[in-house]
C-alpha cells in the first residue's frame, strides 16, 4: 500500500508537501504514511482515493484495478 500511494503521488507530479497540504497534515506526517511508519486513518484513505480518483481497495493493494467504484448518494439526515 505504501509504495502505491507514493507511486500515485509521483505519477501526479505532486510533492509530499503538496499532498500533505491537501490532507491538512505536515509533510513529515504524510512521509510516515508513505513509509509505513504511521497507520493511515480511514478519513485520509478516503481523501487519497478521491485525490487520485481511485478506490480504497486499490490503495490498499486489494485490487490492481485503479478505477473507482461508483459513489453512493447518501440522503442527508
Amino acid at each position: 500500500m505504501y509504495r502505491r500511494i507514493r507511486d500515485l503521488r509521483e505519477d501526479a507530479d505532486l510533492l509530499q508537501r503538496d499532498v500533505a497540504k491537501r490532507l491538512n497534515c505536515s509533510q513529515v506526517c504524510y512521509s510516515h504514511y508513505e513509509t509505513g511508519k504511521r497507520d493511515i486513518p480511514t478519513e485520509v484513505l478516503i481523501a487519497l482515493a478521491r485525490l487520485y480518483n481511485t478506490s480504497i481497495d486499490y490503495l490498499l493493494g486489494l485490487t490492481n484495478e485503479p478505477v473507482p467504484y461508483p459513489r453512493a448518494d447518501h440522503p442527508k439526515p
